[in-house]
């Protein structure tokens, strides 16, 4: 997009949605930046997580007692993974591995077992640390619990190097129900994933941007933005603003002449 057009859309901000639920943490940067630039700043989550009924997950035609390890991505997983264990009534033995993306998803395990029995491998944070620990473990018979959207990367590294796993869907990402807001508008909404963008279109498929700056975090929202013919007027991370809240602060100074 030129620079010009940015231009001629730049016009000051008062109010601002983030399509993710409203932080816990009452230090969150959202909320300083809301009393600093004196900004409303609105949550609402556009996507939300269902369960797979036992029913549903049946149909699957998995074992989960035929799997040596389970691999934990995120606290979702973790969550519906023993969820749909209780709801099948399956006991998980205490010989289990688990192999976790983050120090929190494995610390986040203590709500089901006791962690220090257990044999736990954690990654620092990202898919790729955490390939490099299942390379070191080749002879698991993996279990991946997943969500009907998610990253390929893991699942990919499993069935190119010819490692035993299952690709259980126990949960699915969906559009939340975004009909109230049908006539509330807002000088910016904020996204953070292409499900964000799609649940845009799900609720509104007659959505106009015409004033709205849309912000967007990552690659894949950006690209997911752009291919929904939606101009993208802030993107984070960036050299000069590496979080959502520091690229709508930069904006917000020029926008509103600060």
């Amino acid at each position: 997009m030129s620079n010009s057009t940015q231009e001629d859309r730049l016009r000051e901000v008062k109010s601002i949605l983030v399509s993710q639920p409203k932080p816990s943490d009452p230090k969150s940067p959202y909320y300083t930046l809301a009393k600093k630039y004196g900004i409303k700043i609105d949550f609402r989550p556009f996507i939300q997580v269902d369960p797979i009924p036992a029913k549903e997950f049946r149909k699957q035609k998995i074992d989960i007692l035929k799997h040596t390890a389970v691999i934990f991505t995120s606290r979702n997983a973790v969550d519906h993974f023993f969820q749909i264990c209780k709801d099948l009534k399956i006991e998980v033995p205490a010989d289990m591995k688990y192999f976790c993306i983050s120090e929190q998803t494995a610390y986040y395990l203590q709500k089901y077992i006791v962690v220090r029995k257990r044999k736990i491998f954690t990654g620092s944070r990202t898919a790729q640390e955490l390939i490099e620990i299942l390379k070191k473990h080749k002879n698991e018979k993996y279990l991946f619990p997943c969500s009907n959207i998610r990253k390929d990367d893991i699942p990919k590294f499993l069935g190119d190097n010819g490692y035993d796993y299952s690709e259980a869907i126990i949960y699915e990402t969906v559009a939340s129900d975004l009909s109230d807001l049908d006539d509330v508008t807002y000088d910016i909404v904020a996204f953070y994933s292409p499900s964000g963008i799609n649940s845009l279109f799900v609720n509104f498929p007659e959505f106009k941007q015409n004033n709205t700056r849309i912000a967007v975090f990552g690659p894949t929202t950006s690209k997911a933005a752009k291919e929904a013919d939606l101009i993208v007027d802030i993107e984070a991370p960036m050299p000069n603003a590496p979080s959502m809240t520091g690229a709508l602060e930069l904006y917000i100074k020029k926008a509103n002449n600060l």
